[in-house]
């Protein structure tokens, strides 16, 4: 069994990541830290997991006593676990935050779709963002063949469980639903991962990356619209994509619409792929707590540990 604790136990990420542990049929977890909610109940937090688990916070880790430790906490705060803590000898670190996904201090940037063999060999992996995650599944066969030429157009939305369990005034249900804004447009801090991964697989790569963020009146879920030039025929685009993530564990290129019920509560992404003249669209949508967050952190687990990819995330969607 691989012995597992978590730092920051109580927001939405961690929350999803203990339902996924406590079904994983290779993982035993040790302890779950909150400092504000030691000696909780983690159902008390995590209502979903009622009747699924009586683990409790602690206030108190062991770093000696596990095998891989998940970082949940909110960004910035993971460098400063690292400042206040030594990591032991052979303990496999994951971090859910953007701390160190430039991959300083030896960390591996944990997209599987394209660095499994590296993830497989490291010992710290930094977790991609959400909306990182679902556009560069739209984006990479194209930057792994050379085909990015020009700049590309995105729109994406996203559920509000994207913005984390702390309330503000953009999260609130009653500004929240029924309605729908545009955030941090073409400065949004995903943009930085995903051009350090476009640029890494074409070089040559270096027209801009146009980058619309909104809001959506949903819970859960990333719908991300892509669009550049492209010289490939309708029929080379879907062969491009079918070819590229033939092998991959959970992502998938279809040949019809797609939707967010296909993929929220799993670890999928769906990636459609469409020629308008001279414009390739690509539509992209993953679930953002689950492959955009916990259940690529499993995922990437289960790589670093040898074990099947899919192992504790064959989940159903809601689909209806």
């Amino acid at each position: 069994m691989i012995k597992v604790g978590i730092i920051g136990g109580a927001g939405y990420t961690a929350g999803e990541l203990i339902r996924l542990l406590i079904n994983h049929p290779n993982v035993e977890i040790a302890f779950i830290h909150s400092t504000s909610n030691a000696g909780n109940a983690v159902s008390d937090i995590h209502g979903g997991l009622i009747g699924e688990t009586d683990l409790r916070f602690s206030a108190e880790y062991d770093l000696t006593a596990v095998d891989a430790l998940f970082l949940c906490s909110a960004h910035g705060q993971s460098r400063k676990f690292w400042e206040e803590n030594s990591a032991p000898e052979g303990l496999n670190i994951i971090d859910l935050a953007q701390d160190f996904r430039d991959e300083s201090c030896g960390y591996v940037y944990g997209l599987p779709e394209i660095n499994r063999e590296r993830i497989a060999a490291t010992s710290r992996l930094a977790n991609p963002g959400c909306f990182a995650t679902a556009i560069q599944l739209a984006l990479l066969p194209l930057a792994a063949n050379g085909l990015l030429k020009n700049e590309v157009h995105i729109t994406a939305i996203t559920g509000s469980t994207g913005a984390g369990v702390k309330p503000g005034a953009t999260t609130h249900f009653s500004w929240r639903n029924d309605n729908i804004s545009v955030y941090k447009a073409f400065e949004h801090q995903h943009l930085i991962e995903i051009g350090r991964t476009l640029k890494s697989l074409q070089p040559s790569f270096d027209s801009a990356v146009n980058f619309v963020p909104m809001r959506g009146d949903f819970a859960r879920g990333i719908f991300a619209s892509v669009y550049t030039d492209c010289d490939l025929t309708a029929e080379q685009a879907v062969a491009l994509y079918n070819d590229f993530y033939a092998d991959a564990a959970f992502t998938f290129a279809v040949e019809r619409d797609v939707d967010l019920k296909q993929v929220v509560n799993t670890n999928k992404a769906v990636v459609r792929v469409a020629k308008y003249g001279t414009k390739l669209h690509i539509v992209s949508v993953i679930d953002n707590l689950l492959k955009g967050a916990s259940g690529q952190a499993v995922q990437n687990m289960n790589i670093m540990f040898g074990l099947d990819e899919r192992m504790g995330l064959n989940l159903k969607p809601s689909a209806f």
